[in-house]
């Protein structure tokens, strides 16, 4: 059996899609369906149970589960608000959660993959995987980073799989239920059909308007990472999961433009709100991925925007 927590989610969804591809179906999807709309996500996905976030932990605590029939634990539940500011809140689904099913997993030799975030990085401009360059602008990416760092007091004394993936910002298929925090691609997407054009931020922390730079990751790229740890359980420690390459958010809005035939770019101001709190700026360094052997190459905002786009304009051609 493999576990994937945040199962009905975005990442957790594409998971086991290509899990089920390899010939996976005994996978116990674990999630919080308070926003049921998230069981879309998982209709065409081959389970071996579901289980509530609760059920799932209170089980865990009184070690219900037999330890042996585990294969793996890819663990990407989460609070993935970047503006959710009540700390206990989070703390609570990001740090305490992980926690528990870390010691769980270290206790009987499970390979444990997680989620972590580029957030960790805050407002540095360099994106290596070092205490020195981790300075997270808010609560979410604080929740991240301390995490990390209970994991990296254990690394050296684990004597089985540990592997933190750091996202950079993911988009594709799958993550319609996510509201204010889906990807600019979804929303952009959804301007066009019900505006008939696409908003970006005027110019901030020194760049021109629409030119802030991320590092866009398609999701089945991401997906490809996991998949790739588990076919080598010796690998260990905490990776970035990006393209290794910033594009800008005019690229992804014209790669927008360019799917539909249609539209402008509108700039609109930058929000007071954000301000302090955002990063202009992020690209990941994957020079410790690449020198441990993964081998894959990562679609560019074109080739990544153009394939999504294909999938949502088919299957929800006007959700909001």
């Amino acid at each position: 059996m493999i576990i994937v927590t945040g199962g009905a989610g975005f990442i957790g969804s594409n998971l086991i899609r290509e899990l089920n591809a390899k010939g996976y179906d005994h996978i116990l999807a674990v999630d919080n369906l308070t926003k049921g709309e998230k069981f879309q996500n998982l209709i065409d996905c081959e389970l071996l149970d579901y289980q509530d976030k609760q059920q799932f932990l209170n089980r865990l605590i009184h070690r219900d589960y037999i330890a042996s029939t585990i294969e793996a634990v890819f663990h990407l539940g989460a609070c993935s608000s970047t503006t959710e500011w009540n700390g206990q809140y989070l703390m609570q689904n990001n740090y305490d959660y992980s926690k528990i099913l870390l010691q769980y997993c270290l206790a009987r030799q499970i390979p444990f993959i997680y989620a972590s975030s580029a957030s960790v990085y805050g407002g540095n401009f360099t994106f290596k995987e070092e205490r020195c360059h981790e300075k997270p602008l808010n609560m979410y990416g604080y929740s991240k980073y301390l995490f990390d760092q209970y994991i990296r007091q254990r690394l050296s004394t684990a004597t089985s799989q540990i592997v933190g993936l750091r996202y950079f910002n993911v988009y594709g298929p799958r993550e319609q239920h996510k509201g204010n925090m889906a990807s600019v691609a979804y929303h952009f997407n959804h301007q066009l059909h019900t505006q008939g054009e696409i908003q970006l931020f005027e110019g901030t922390d020194g760049y021109t308007n629409g030119e802030q730079r991320r590092d866009f990751i398609y999701v089945k790229d991401a997906v490809a990472v996991n998949l790739w740890f588990l076919e080598n359980p010796k690998k260990i420690g905490i990776y970035n999961v990006g393209t290794g390459r910033s594009q800008t958010f005019n690229d992804v809005a014209n790669a927008v433009l360019s799917w539909h035939g249609y539209g402008k770019i509108k700039y609109i101001p930058f929000p007071d709100h954000l301000r302090g709190h955002y990063q202009s700026f992020t690209e990941a360094d994957l020079t410790n991925l690449r020198n441990i052997g993964y081998p894959h190459p990562f679609k560019t905002v074109e080739e990544g925007v153009t394939d999504y786009l294909n999938w949502l304009n088919s299957t929800h051609p006007t959700q909001p």
